[in-house]
């Protein structure tokens, strides 16, 4: 490193402990820290980018449907809540059941494979 990294190393250095918030967190290097100002930082967006009056309201295109399915899924049929829309959802309750099912016969194999060592 030459002089030349040096110089620019110490002026770094020199500017960075005089900045106001290298001052507020670490206060001045051997002389303890500094009181904090009590004003309040100045107000980053103060004014808003749209005025009130301008604000729209979301715009949907679509239809709320959600008191449709509330009054379908809570309608007291019997059915449980996972089985509701019929077909499709016994489709994807079986495969699940299927796959859990098969995962864990699977493990058990796995583990008396592993506890029985090939003699050799």
């Amino acid at each position: 490193m030459g002089p030349a990294y040096s110089r620019l190393l110490e002026s770094f250095h020199a500017g960075l402990e005089q900045s106001p918030r290298f001052l507020c967190v670490y206060g001045t290097l051997g002389k303890g820290f500094k009181p904090v100002s009590r004003e309040a930082p100045p107000i980053i967006f103060a004014t808003p980018t749209k005025l009130t009056s301008s604000v729209t309201a979301y715009d949907y295109a679509g239809k709320n449907k959600v008191p449709e399915l509330q009054r379908f899924f809570q309608k007291a049929d019997g059915v449980p809540i996972h089985l509701k829309r019929g077909l499709p959802d016994q489709m994807l309750y079986r495969t699940t059941m299927a796959l859990t099912v098969g995962g864990t016969i699977y493990c058990l194999i796995a583990l008396y494979m592993a506890s029985k060592p090939k003699n050799k």
